[in-house]
């Protein structure tokens, strides 16, 4: 009985603890919740912009590399730009609905800037053409295609030449289904342009030269900006330039881009 009594009252002692050593109350746990849940969402979104920044330096780089390849292709072509095309230009005919037929042939037989993957290569009319890119000689892998940021897209953003947004479907990433995560500024390869002479005007009337003028972009201003049903201004694209620079551009920069009208370009078969 004496063990039983002791052990009684060792039990209502424990009971008995301090204050300071009781339950949390529910008020105190929705307390610590809230600030918990506050601090995460001070240090996600910072996070999320650590991680932004790292794809778009990746990107960079990767353009910045593609830029050099290009500046030995103009080397062994007597300063001529790399003549080839872009998965738009393949798989999004309508934007050249309009040109003349002579135009389109022409387009439709141009090479490839880039390799395209074998399943997506076997639904062109000629396959084997295409599993090769005309840079490849002077880039070291084909990885290099590839932009972080790709989350691939359902229609051009930067193009509405089909009577509105032109569908493009690039699922699970452009770079998966096209076999690279930039366009190209077709008509500079179109019109033989030669970087040596290679001048514009820019929207203000400006001259402008190879460092003003656009050559290679991401395929979706989405990627590195925010997209938003009524407006693109929130967009941006990572934007390799004629003499190799390569940037960020809001979505106002990528259109002033866009805006500088060539000259001095060589005879081709499209307006």
């Amino acid at each position: 009985m004496e063990c039983i009594r002791s052990a009684v009252g060792r039990y209502r002692a424990i009971g008995a603890l301090s204050p300071s050593a009781r339950a949390f109350t529910l008020v105190e746990l929705l307390v610590v919740i809230a600030i918990i849940a506050l601090l995460a969402a001070i240090i996600f979104p910072v996070f999320a912009q650590v991680r932004g920044k790292a794809r778009q330096t990746v990107c960079l780089s990767n353009l910045k590399q593609i830029g050099l390849g290009v500046q030995m292709y103009t080397q062994d072509y007597d300063g001529l730009l790399p003549f080839g095309k872009d998965a738009s230009d393949t798989f999004v005919p309508e934007m050249w609905a309009f040109a003349p037929e002579e135009c389109r042939a022409y387009i439709d037989a141009m090479p490839m800037l880039h390799p395209v993957p074998e399943k997506t290569a076997a639904l062109m009319t000629r396959p084997a053409f295409y599993r090769t890119g005309i840079l490849d000689p002077y880039l070291k892998s084909w990885d290099i295609w590839k932009c972080a940021g790709d989350t691939g897209f359902d229609t051009l953003d930067n193009n509405s030449s089909c009577n509105g947004p032109c569908a493009m479907p690039a699922r699970p990433t452009m770079f998966e289904k096209y076999g690279a995560s930039y366009l190209v500024r077709t008509a500079l390869a179109i019109g033989r342009a030669n970087i040596d002479t290679l001048e514009g005007v820019d929207f203000n009337g400006q001259p402008a030269g190879p460092a003003q003028i656009n050559l290679l972009f991401d395929g979706a201003g989405s990627w590195h900006g925010n997209a938003s049903f009524f407006t693109n201004s929130g967009l941006k694209y990572v934007t390799l330039f004629v003499d190799g620079h390569a940037k960020l551009l809001t979505n106002q920069q990528y259109q002033e881009a866009w805006a500088v009208r060539i000259t001095g370009q060589g005879s081709g078969p499209c307006p």
